[in-house]
């Protein structure tokens, strides 16, 4: 008779944290596509930090980013620019996430801090117009486990393009 194979130790844990990650992209995605922008602030923590960088000064450590919120106050003035005083074309935006990759601990971080990484491809759409790609890149988070579930207190979007189009006004 065949033994039936065991999961590794840790394996359904870390399982269920990918899952609850992947859930968290989800969500996130969803109010942006579907413009709920006031729920956008509400996927961090009060302190969160949301960053939006070029791959070149990422890569060279260099600190220059598009966008640098600090707070979660910082992002609420962001959607009432966006939603208030900035006007533009309209377009509808759809992400498109990949599975994310949990990430092992690393030295220094404190209890429930979870570090993941997720690709993610966002596509603009004018009405009447075709579809076209906005901007590709990854997600580089750091998470923590609140009363109301997984909060991000970091996401860097880290963009491969050399150019963005246009201008950046919904967050990715």
């Amino acid at each position: 008779m065949n033994e039936v194979p065991t999961a590794p130790a840790g394996f359904v844990e870390t399982l269920y944290l990918q899952w609850q990650v992947d859930q968290l992209n989800a969500a996130y995605a969803a109010a942006l596509d579907d413009k709920r922008f006031d729920e956008w602030p509400e996927f961090f923590v009060e302190d969160g930090r949301y960053v939006v960088q070029s791959r070149e000064n990422f890569d060279r450590g260099l600190p220059l980013s598009l966008i640098a919120l600090e707070s979660r106050g910082m992002m609420k003035d962001r959607v009432y620019g966006v939603t208030q005083t900035i006007y533009h074309r309209p377009y509808y935006t759809r992400h498109v996430v990949g599975p994310a990759r949990v990430l092992p601990a690393q030295v220094g971080d404190e209890g429930g801090l979870v570090r993941a990484q997720s690709h993610y491809a966002v596509f603009r759409t004018r009405p009447g117009d075709a579809s076209e790609v906005y901007n590709v890149g990854r997600y580089i988070d750091e998470i923590v486990r609140t009363a109301d579930g997984l909060r991000l207190r970091s996401r860097r979007c880290i963009y491969d393009s050399e150019m963005v189009l246009n201008s950046l006004i919904y967050p990715i």
